[in-house]
């Protein structure tokens, strides 16, 4: 079993309508018709970030998340895919159903925190190992970005290398938008959670902890890794926007 995890960014954001209707009325569908073996398709629409969030390699528009009950994506390739009709920057990887990592705030209840999901996507620098950048991530940075004070929840999942990502014959290129890009070579997701947009900013931007930096590092200030080049993230709800395996997409005009 293992779960993938898709960030949707829109180029330009004239583009919401169109990428609407492509999702709900082709892509949706024709993922649920092809891939028979998922028990999880939700799908949750990013909120607006926190003031000095878009300098986070911020993804403007989607986060999918499917749990499939094989290792295997189990499609069958009933129908050819319905090609983007705008583009997008997507990142895509597959994780774990539950996290390698419960940093901290697994207890936290719902009747005493609201929740704002802070979710990262991030790799390490040509060069640098899974193993050499986790061993700073692990045993130094996630033990400071705990001291963060507005912090309520964070959990980290290492990246499941993909033998190919999921597609429909003809692999993913028969249906992305000419300008569309999508990348896979990840290292992990990681979810970090506050009350709200204000919990955030003091935790990254008015009061952050101190933080120590990798010698690997390119990048030369928090988090360490290029906002939109090794870095992206985006800001979700607690509640999935759309459940689409209990709710098949109608089509409405």
């Amino acid at each position: 079993m293992n779960k993938t995890i898709i960030l949707h960014h829109l180029l330009d954001m004239n583009d919401l309508p169109a990428a609407e209707r492509w999702f709900y009325r082709y892509h949706i569908p024709e993922v649920l018709r092809n891939y028979p073996l998922m028990t999880r398709y939700v799908s949750y629409r990013a909120v607006p970030p926190p003031p000095g969030a878009e300098k986070f390699g911020y993804y403007n528009y989607k986060v999918h998340e499917n749990i499939n009950s094989s290792d295997e994506y189990g499609q069958i390739g009933l129908v050819g895919p319905t090609a983007e009709v705008v583009p997008l920057k997507v990142i895509m990887v597959n994780v774990p159903v539950t996290p390698t990592e419960d940093f901290m705030g697994r207890g936290v209840s719902l009747d005493k925190k609201t929740i704002l999901r802070w979710v990262i996507a991030f790799r390490y620098p040509e060069g640098i190992s899974q193993e050499e950048g986790d061993k700073w991530y692990l045993n130094v940075h996630a033990k400071e970005v705990m001291q963060q004070p507005g912090l309520t929840r964070f959990f980290s999942y290492r990246i499941i290398p993909s033998k190919a990502a999921p597609s429909t014959p003809g692999g993913m290129g028969a249906f992305l938008h000419p300008r569309s890009s999508c990348t896979a070579n990840w290292h992990r997701i990681s979810e970090q959670w506050y009350e709200n947009s204000n919990g955030w900013v003091d935790s990254i931007i008015k009061s952050p902890p101190k933080y120590t930096r990798p010698a690997w590092a390119k990048y030369d200030k928090y988090p360490f890794f290029e906002p939109d080049v090794d870095f992206g993230s985006t800001f979700i709800l607690e509640r999935p926007t759309d459940d689409w395996l209990r709710n098949v997409p109608p089509f409405h005009i």
